[in-house]
């Protein structure tokens, strides 16, 4: 069932996703959007869409802290439009300026996978610049142990996305939503399915 862009409460209704990288934070944040008839955006991509390259070769010729300040004036932007799920890079939380932003203008979920888990799903990755080291695990708890505060820091709302499918996650965030008063029932599927 396709919802409109507004919350139970009848402002529109803006959503971001933060947490490690492979955490699934563009695949649940699609599927979401879609479910809750809001637009997808992913910083990721809109950062890309502004270098003109990809963020590895950014790191690569511009270093990190270049791919930072574009990254936060990205977050600064996509905030504040209505009606949105942002999907964030996994370390847009360490700038506390983007931090501030999304959790104050957005009902900000922390998709919580362990570094083992994201090593699981990751280890073939070639794309994500923190990762290509000699030993990503090592580098995966690293950022783990950096980061985790900040996503708590910065969410309202903390899943587990170590194991869940996809529907499963999804179902855990709508959950959350209605318990939260900011989607009606309605929009929210149930978890038993049809009688036979």
């Amino acid at each position: 069932m396709r919802a409109n862009s507004e919350g139970a409460a009848g402002t529109p209704l803006r959503i971001s996703l933060v947490g490690m990288p492979g955490c699934g934070k563009s695949t649940v944040g699609r599927h979401l959007a879609r479910q809750l008839g809001l637009k997808f955006l992913d910083s990721d991509t809109e950062i890309e869409r502004r270098l003109g390259m990809p963020i590895r070769d950014c790191f690569e010729q511009r270093g990190e802290n270049a791919f930072r300040d574009i990254e936060q004036d990205v977050i600064e932007d996509l905030t504040g439009q209505p009606g949105v799920l942002l999907a964030t890079g996994g370390g847009a939380v360490l700038r506390p300026s983007n931090r501030e932003a999304l959790h104050s203008r957005s009902h900000v979920f922390y998709l919580r996978a362990t570094p083992e888990e994201l090593h699981r799903r990751l280890r073939h990755d070639t794309h994500r610049p923190l990762l290509q080291v000699e030993d990503p695990l090592r580098r995966l708890r690293e950022l783990y142990r950096e980061r985790d505060p900040l996503y708590r820091r910065t969410a309202h709302f903390v899943v587990e996305a170590a194991r869940p499918s996809v529907p499963a996650l999804l179902g855990m965030v709508l959950m959350q939503l209605e318990m939260a008063g900011l989607v009606d029932p309605g929009q929210v599927p149930s978890p038993i399915g049809p009688a036979a």
